[in-house]
C-alpha cells in the first residue's frame, strides 16, 4: 500500500468509529522515523482501545503489519506504528497535556526559521 492509501485507510477507520478531531501532520521533512503522524481523540478509554484495535485489525487485513503498538491496553493513549505513518489516539485530557500538534508545529517553525539567513 502507498502512504496515501494507508493514510486514507486509517482516517476512514477513525471516522467510522467516531474519533474526534482527527489531524494528519506531514512530518517527512522534520524526522526520519515517519512521514505522517495522525492524531485523534476518543472520549473514553474504551473508545481509545476500540479505535486502536480497529486500526491494527484493518492494517492486518490489508496485509500491513504494524511495526509496534504501545499503550493500547490502558486506553488513555495508544500509538500504532505503521512505518511511514504513526497513529496516536488519546483521550482529550491526555491530548491536551501532551500537545503533539504544538510540538510538531514548533518543530516545523523552528526548522523553517533555521533555514533562513
Amino acid at each position: 500500500m502507498t502512504v496515501n492509501e494507508i493514510r486514507n485507510l486509517v482516517v476512514n477507520e477513525l471516522e467510522a468509529l467516531k474519533a474526534i478531531d482527527i489531524r494528519v501532520l506531514d512530518v517527512a521533512g522534520l524526522t526520519t522515523f515517519t512521514d505522517i503522524i495522525i492524531i485523534a481523540s476518543g472520549n473514553t478509554d474504551r473508545q481509545v482501545r476500540a479505535l486502536a484495535n480497529r486500526i491494527v485489525e484493518s492494517a492486518k487485513s490489508n496485509n500491513l503489519k504494524p511495526l509496534g503498538t504501545e499503550g493500547k491496553e490502558e486506553g488513555d493513549w495508544a500509538l500504532i506504528d505503521l512505518g511511514d505513518i504513526v497513529v496516536n489516539i488519546m483521550r482529550p485530557e491526555t491530548r491536551d497535556y501532551y500537545q503533539l500538534e504544538k510540538l510538531w508545529s514548533a518543530e516545523s517553525d523552528q526548522h523553517n526559521t533555521s533555514l533562513q539567513p
